[in-house]
């Protein structure tokens, strides 16, 4: 009897054993390998919702996006930052883009902050960065990317990109940016330092992104700075391109009061959640991602 209790504890012991070198290899030496399945997994399932939704429609819904340039603001920030140390006259606008994004990302980091800025404008969110906390979330940042690309000329919106699930209260704010050599918009992401391109390394908009999970099209993620992590990002885009939020007018210290309404483009039947009784709802995506008719002067 005896030897069999320690039959059993060396086979107790030994499957003990091996699950904990099981739980090593999964932690430290397997761990991307997994997170990467992980990831994969909840991007398929993601895009099945993408791919469930109605499809776009158009719509006579009343509205029509303007860009608002505000020439002594514009100095002002342009003065502030120095964009003239930042910024190539001989540059495409896609690259004074990527350089504008990159200085942001740099100086900035992402942190869901806990303290709230009362001014929302480049220069305050800058100086609370420097004075209050180091670090802000995605809106924020779209916020002070915007007003510096706006003060440089360059036409842009900051768009709120939400889920299909009510109950989610994570969504991503980025900016589009329209690159008119191209004649098409550029979404870029100083938040989480990324930017897609198509296999060819044309940027892609947040439209085009949206179609391509749903065709199965390859994309390719490019990091602004050193780190990338293309597995998590694919996964959260695929969640965040449900519907989508923006301002009709855009311009300087749109927020924490803003004037004007949000137009927001849902799949049809599909009535978003938390949205102002204001807001204009449309499911005609030419209207929504119309070119800016005019350029910026600064």
């Amino acid at each position: 009897m005896k030897k069999t209790f320690k039959i059993i504890g060396i086979v107790l012991a030994s499957l003990a054993g091996l699950l904990l070198i099981a739980i090593l290899l999964a932690r430290f030496v397997f761990r991307d390998q997994l997170a990467g399945i992980l990831n994969d997994e909840l991007k398929e399932q993601r895009v099945e919702l993408l791919r469930k939704a109605a499809p776009y429609a158009a719509d006579t819904v009343q509205f029509g996006f303007a860009y608002k340039q505000d020439t002594v603001r514009a100095r002002e920030i342009r003065d502030y930052f120095r964009l003239d140390t930042l910024l190539r006259g001989d540059a495409t606008t896609w690259e004074n883009t990527l350089a504008l994004a990159k200085f942001v990302a740099r100086n900035i980091p992402h942190a869901n902050q806990k303290i709230q800025p009362e001014k929302r404008n480049a220069i305050a969110l800058w100086e609370y960065s420097r004075s209050v906390e180091p670090a802000f979330n995605c809106r924020l940042h779209s916020i002070t990317l915007h007003e510096m690309l706006l003060a440089s000329g360059i036409a842009n919106r900051f768009v709120t990109c939400l889920p299909a699930d009510s109950l989610d209260n994570d969504c991503h704010v980025v900016n589009i940016v329209w690159l008119p050599e191209r004649q098409k918009w550029a979404m870029v992401d100083s938040d989480m330092q990324a930017f897609i391109t198509d296999p060819a390394g044309t940027p892609l908009s947040l439209e085009e992104m949206r179609r391509c999970y749903i065709a199965g099209e390859p994309m390719q993620i490019h990091p602004l700075l050193d780190e990338e992590n293309d597995d998590y990002y694919a996964a959260y885009w695929a969640k965040n391109l449900y519907w989508f939020a923006c301002w009709e007018q855009t311009g300087y210290d749109k927020e924490p009061k803003s004037e004007g309404r949000m137009i927001v483009l849902l799949p049809p039947g599909f009535d978003g959640f938390q949205l102002d009784s204001s807001a204009v709802r449309t499911s005609d995506p030419t209207r929504f991602w119309a070119a800016p008719e005019c350029a910026l002067d600064i």
